[in-house]
């Protein structure tokens, strides 16, 4: 039996929503079922306030997930609520025709300061807005503050020639300075790379509009193997957690989402005492805003949906201060509500930061990035790691892959 057979037969077996309107409780699936409890929380809350529980349904196997979701566009039990990814995913659900609208949603949430004005085009599509933010992450850099007081460096750098001298002056003194891992995540410094270089390079390259072997990308390849060579990057085949290596002091750097404070919590490091984080600054001075990635998962409702008005009623709480300030500080990250003041200081200003007016968002590699083209994407960027002259070579590939899916997309 195919996987999105089973996923239909689970809809129907499970009952699904075939309740009417006037719902009190809404099912929320969603592919995050390590975020059970706090889920939980937020549905007791939105019980008390606006009279609609919630009762998660996680999955942990994406692609289960997926086939779960599309096989109930055609059955008549439909979820209430569903969380999804950005991005190409995103724009292919709503070729369906079936996601609602929350393009009012959107509008009045930016009116009151409840949504930033510059993540509203990653949930556009014919000018139109669907779903709202579930949560956000900004891709910033984490430090570990001993290492860099022990290197001589009292702040942050604040452009691209100071990172590299601080990187550096950590080298000398025998830490890595940046964290780099072959497996799934080896895309990170590439996107980095690409923003902070030619970032309408990179917004033309998840389109089809570019190409990977054009010089732009190549010199990216080339100033990555170049900070490879220098020994600026840890070892990217260990299978040490990376929180533990900033933790023991090795990797003195880690570029990752916000989400990653979680992690430093819950190795034991305390925020501003033991470690900090800061916007990483662009390569080249060309450009009047700081780009950086973000990652938004797109809290969704179906256009019949067993209740509309039920969904739309918490969508619009759920955007609100009161709601993201518990949903954020509960998994210690950031809000995509600007007004929510989060309780780390050092996550708040970096929050506070990104969403600010000298700051242009990217939509991570990850989700910007058609899926089979990506899949190639990470295997040659792993094999990059690897072996760094053979940036040519993965490119190409790459490219192949790109050229197979645009010819037909």
């Amino acid at each position: 039996m195919t996987l999105v057979a089973t996923a239909a037969l689970a809809l129907t077996a499970c009952g699904g929503n075939s309740g009417s309107a006037n719902k009190s409780e809404l099912k929320l699936y969603n592919d995050k079922g390590a975020w059970k409890p706090f889920f939980q929380q937020l549905g007791t809350m939105s019980k008390s306030q606006i009279g609609l529980s919630v009762n998660p349904v996680g999955y942990t196997d994406e692609n289960t997930y997926q086939a779960f979701i599309k096989a109930s566009l055609r059955t008549p039990n439909k979820p209430d609520l569903f969380t999804w990814a950005t991005g190409g995913q995103l724009q292919d659900l709503i070729s369906t025709k079936q996601v609602a609208d929350t393009s009012s949603i959107w509008s009045d949430g930016i009116d009151k300061g409840y949504l930033p004005k510059n993540l509203e085009p990653y949930f556009t599509f014919d000018s139109k807005q669907y779903c709202v933010p579930l949560n956000v992450a900004y891709w910033v850099m984490f430090y570990n503050k001993k290492d860099f007081a022990a290197a001589g460096i009292t702040t942050p750098p604040t452009d691209w020639n100071g990172l590299m001298a601080d990187a550096a002056a950590l080298k000398a003194k025998g830490f890595a300075p940046f964290y780099q891992t072959s497996i799934l995540f080896s895309f990170v410094w590439f996107q980095q790379l690409l923003i902070g270089t030619d970032p309408d390079l990179y917004n033309r390259l998840a389109t089809g509009k570019a190409k990977y072997t054009d010089p732009g990308v190549v010199a990216v390849m080339q100033r990555w193997k170049s900070m490879i060579d220098q020994g600026l990057f840890a070892d990217p085949g260990s299978k040490e957690q990376p929180a533990d290596q900033m933790k023991s002091g090795k990797t003195a750097m880690t570029l990752l989402g916000t989400w990653f404070n979680t992690s430093l919590v819950q190795a034991g490091m305390k925020s501003d005492s033991d470690y900090g984080m800061f916007v990483v600054p662009n390569v080249t001075t060309g450009a009047s805003k700081t780009q950086v990635a973000f990652e938004s998962g797109p809290l969704c409702s179906l256009a019949k949906a067993p209740d509309p008005a039920a969904n739309t009623k918490f969508m619009k709480w759920w955007i609100q201060p009161d709601a993201q300030s518990t949903w954020a500080n509960s998994r210690k990250d950031v809000s995509a509500n600007p007004k929510v003041t989060i309780d780390d200081p050092a996550l708040n200003t970096v929050a506070q930061a990104a969403t600010g007016d000298q700051v242009t968002l990217d939509n991570r590699y990850f989700d910007a990035t058609p899926a089979p083209i990506l899949t190639a994407a990470l295997d040659a960027f792993s094999g990059f790691l690897a072996d760094p002259s053979s940036y040519q070579k993965q490119l190409q590939t790459i490219q192949q892959a790109a050229d197979e899916y645009w010819k037909s997309n």
